[in-house]
């Protein structure tokens, strides 16, 4: 793009807005983030950073700093309930960047926050957006905090509950449960939880270890739950002992360790799919306010980080705005929605849920495929 450098607007803090807003600002453009929470701290457990997500850190010139602060691993280990091995599954890489990285959230957070305030932008906490008009050559907004100026773009990085999703779309999009959810535990890392140790068969449930430090792993367990239900705050940990009974090995050896129920974290397993475009006029949704997908595949944060590198790279080679998002979201859709709809149907496979003759034909060609794909650039 040849005219002046752009305005922007990036709504939500996260991992895939912290990194669109690291790499717009380095290119020269005015970005400014507004984040809801009052900090960055309180971001949960911890994530796989798979190659493709490496890759972009590199892109955006952090991956040095979130190998030093996480844990690389290379070899993905299944077993069975009882905790015997049943195969060793090396990981690819993309490029020259590595396999895969376990990182806590808060890490991370703190990586990608240094690195955008670093190249320039902004960041504003504990606000939102309190009013916005597109009047179709910029975008008038008004912040909870005060704060009001015009921007040629902003994008919604404001995850699963993306307000700017329903100043679009109202709730047509709203995110619709699984029937699943996810229990989380950090621990201290066993020395032989070098990579993740997966465990799943007939119990209608997967446990897995994630090391994400040198010093931590974390215990996560997938489970069939209503959507009304939420762990009692005295009792989450003998809640997640109950489920977790019938596993044995290196599963229940970290699950001895869980004593304390504030440690327990709990989120539900949602999916959002926007089968409208992305953007209306010079409103943008990205990561997970557009295509949320289960953590089957550990891409969610991954396609985020996608979403924010491929963006910024349309807005250097596009006439103009409004040409840059039609290209972005040209070569962004189909991507996200096989991942999303393959790590839906691996949830189903993994569980013993009925799947669709659709699902049974993406498991065929999909898993095989996975690792040819994601290994590509985006």
């Amino acid at each position: 793009m040849t005219t002046a450098p752009l305005r922007i607007l990036v709504h939500g803090g996260g991992i895939g807005g912290l990194t669109l807003a690291t790499a717009l600002a380095r290119r020269g453009h005015h970005v400014e983030v507004a984040e809801l929470r009052d900090q960055l701290e309180a971001l949960g457990v911890g994530i796989v950073q798979p190659s493709n997500a490496l890759h972009v850190m590199r892109e955006i010139g952090v991956l040095d700093e979130c190998l030093a602060v996480g844990f690389e691993w290379e070899v993905l280990t299944i077993c069975d309930p009882a905790g015997t091995t049943l195969a060793r599954i090396p990981q690819p890489r993309m490029g020259d960047a590595p396999s895969n990285n376990g990182i806590p959230r808060p890490a991370l957070a703190r990586v990608l926050a240094a690195a955008a305030t670093s190249a320039g932008a902004g960041l504003r906490f504990g606000t939102t957006v309190s009013q916005l008009t597109d009047d179709g050559s910029g975008v008038d907004v008004t912040l909870t905090d005060g704060h009001s100026g015009r921007y040629d773009l902003v994008v919604g990085f404001d995850g699963i509950g993306s307000p700017l999703r329903r100043h679009l779309y109202g709730d047509k999009y709203a995110p619709e449960y699984t029937g699943f959810a996810n229990w989380r535990v950090t621990l201290p890392r066993s020395p032989e939880v070098k990579g993740v140790v997966m465990s799943a068969g007939n119990l209608r449930a997967k446990a897995l270890l994630t090391p994400i430090s040198e010093e931590l792993m974390y215990l996560g367990a997938v489970f069939a739950e209503a959507e009304d239900f939420r762990p009692d705050q005295a009792t989450a940990h003998e809640q997640l002992h109950e489920r977790l009974a019938g596993f044995g090995g290196p599963i229940a050896e970290a699950l001895a360790q869980v004593t304390d129920p504030a440690a327990v974290v709990y989120s539900r397993i949602s999916q959002v799919t926007v089968e409208e475009p992305w953007h209306v006029g010079r409103i943008a949704l990205a990561g997970d306010a557009a295509h949320a997908s289960t953590p089957h595949l550990a891409q969610g944060a991954a396609m985020a980080v996608e979403d924010a590198l491929v963006l910024a790279q349309s807005l250097d080679t596009a006439q103009d705005v409004p040409a840059a998002l039609a290209a972005w979201e040209e070569r962004r859709r189909p991507r996200a929605m096989w991942v999303q709809a393959l790590s839906r149907a691996v949830l189903k496979q993994e569980t013993g849920t009925p799947t669709t003759p659709e699902e049974d034909e993406l498991l065929k060609t999909g898993i095989p495929g996975a690792a040819h794909v994601l290994v590509k650039p985006y």
